[in-house]
């Protein structure tokens, strides 16, 4: 299954749970970033980088993201 990817501003994970920031220092707050959800994971690509980061549902507090336009006037 091919990931569709889109850009998030802000990944916050929960404590006890890191991911590289762009300077490749573990970090739990994490912004200006591409996702794709897949199962249960989340993937997590810096912009410009060749590299992926997987973490596991349960390990994301917060992701916030532009919503598509065609969700305008839907509730979530």
């Amino acid at each position: 299954m091919e990931l569709r990817w889109q850009v998030a501003e802000l990944v916050e994970l929960v404590p006890g749970y890191y991911a590289d920031d762009a300077d490749g220092v573990p970090s739990q707050t994490l912004r200006d970033v591409r996702i794709a959800v897949q199962g249960g994971y989340l993937h997590i690509a810096h912009a410009g980088g060749s590299r992926a980061q997987i973490v596991s549902a349960p390990g994301v507090r917060r992701v916030v993201y532009e919503a598509a336009p065609d969700c305008e006037g839907t509730a979530a």
